[in-house]
């Protein structure tokens, strides 16, 4: 009896699948024995490409993370700052 790893499926691949099944030019039975993936899988991957395809042309949403990640990163430098001094004293 042999011992299977499991395939890990990077995200490249998983979005190549997703469009494919959202063409529709083949059945979700025949990509699923073409990449060797669940039926069940590919209908997730579709399901969630389509739930979250307005994130692609959304602008907002890369800026205003980096933004909140600078003002945590300052205020984390303000707090170091605040405990060496009052350590030092």
């Amino acid at each position: 009896m042999s011992k299977r790893t499991r395939r890990k499926i990077d995200a490249a691949l998983k979005a190549r699948i997703a469009l494919e099944a959202l063409r529709e030019q083949a059945t979700i039975a025949d990509l699923a024995v073409r990449y060797e993936v669940h039926p069940n899988q590919i209908y997730a991957w579709k399901k969630q490409l389509q739930d979250q395809a307005s994130r692609a042309f959304d602008t907002g949403i890369g800026r205003d993370a980096e933004g909140i990640r600078e003002r945590e990163i300052e205020k984390l430098h303000a707090k170091i700052g605040q405990l060496t001094i009052e350590r030092d004293f």
